[in-house]
């Protein structure tokens, strides 16, 4: 079969031919790949730089994708940890770590929006098991993750959701997405005034942002003994922090992360029909940017616009 190739972590995947996985278990079975996502995880495993990297090359990129089976079916699903990449002309699929979807569903929307909107979807019904009424801040809401984040949030019942970025342009984008307020990144006192009292933040940065706006949000708060859950999910500006102990101290504040390994395959697995439901019946606003598989290479270093998700289609 042709497959994106990862032969080097310090160059991007090649369309080129490699060997078609094989079925192994009696709950597997061998799809065609229909689309791809091009996710900041899968670019992560493909440079060797994602906490998961065991450094084993070649390797086909890819970690969920929609794929038709035999029967005809479309499913979406999500790739075995340790087996053949999604980013390929077939891929073997778990049955217990996927979800058939409906007729008409458009494969690509699906490809490009599942993975960034399970990011809060997942830490919002697992992490922090978000009550409706409660409000959301969103650490992060430019990027493709961030803005379904919204989207989420306000699925999931949020009262209030603010959202905050650096990309004047984006952050143009959240209030119709359902931010209830939008506030520059800089403007710490703002963000601290707009969100003093939320439920939850959803931190897509960490690094300096976080170490600036965690103190100024909880000096800020009403009433410090109120609960704050702060879900640690990415980390586009900076994979550590300082964290001075008094925060600790000061305020009802619980740090937890959300990601493969703080939560089960099994009950992510158990959240994909619902969040796939949503998608296929157009609940959220998806830009995708399809690109043919053999235009891996470039597609790889394509700039998406804001909103936009490359998604790699076969």
């Amino acid at each position: 079969m042709y497959a994106a190739v990862v032969r080097s972590f310090a160059e991007p995947p090649r369309y080129q031919q490699f060997p078609t996985p094989t079925v192994a278990g009696g709950h597997e079975v061998l799809v065609e790949v229909v689309a791809a996502g091009l996710h900041p995880r899968v670019r992560s495993a493909a440079n060797g730089s994602h906490y998961t990297s065991k450094g084993e090359l070649p390797m086909i990129p890819g970690i969920d994708g929609v794929g038709r089976t035999a029967e005809g079916e479309l499913v979406y699903f999500v790739a075995p940890d340790d087996g053949v990449g999604t980013m390929a002309e077939y891929a073997v699929v778990d049955r217990r770590r996927s979800v058939v979807l409906p007729v008409g569903t458009d494969p690509v929307a699906v490809a490009a929006a599942m993975n960034p909107a399970m990011s809060s979807w997942i830490a919002l019904r697992e992490r922090v098991r978000f009550q409706p009424g409660g409000s959301v801040l969103i650490l992060g809401a430019t990027g493709n993750a961030g803005q379904l984040a919204v989207q989420v949030a306000r699925q999931l019942g949020a009262g209030r959701v603010v959202g905050t970025g650096r990309d004047p342009e984006r952050l143009e984008l959240l209030a119709a997405l359902g931010a209830d307020e939008v506030v520059e990144l800089s403007d710490t006192d703002g963000l601290a005034k707009a969100a003093a009292d939320v439920d939850v933040v959803l931190d897509y940065l960490w690094g300096s942002p976080s170490e600036q706006v965690m103190p100024a949000l909880l000096t800020a708060r009403t009433d410090r003994a109120e609960p704050l859950t702060w879900v640690q999910i990415g980390s586009v500006a900076a994979r550590e922090l300082t964290l001075p102990s008094y925060l600790l101290r000061a305020a009802a504040l619980t740090l937890v992360g959300s990601g493969q390994g703080s939560v089960s395959p099994a009950d992510i697995v158990a959240e994909l029909p619902e969040l796939a439901r949503l998608i296929s019946s157009g609940t959220f606003t998806v830009n995708p940017r399809p690109r043919p598989l053999a235009e891996v290479e470039d597609a790889w270093s394509a700039v998406a616009a804001p909103g936009e998700r490359v998604v790699l289609t076969v």
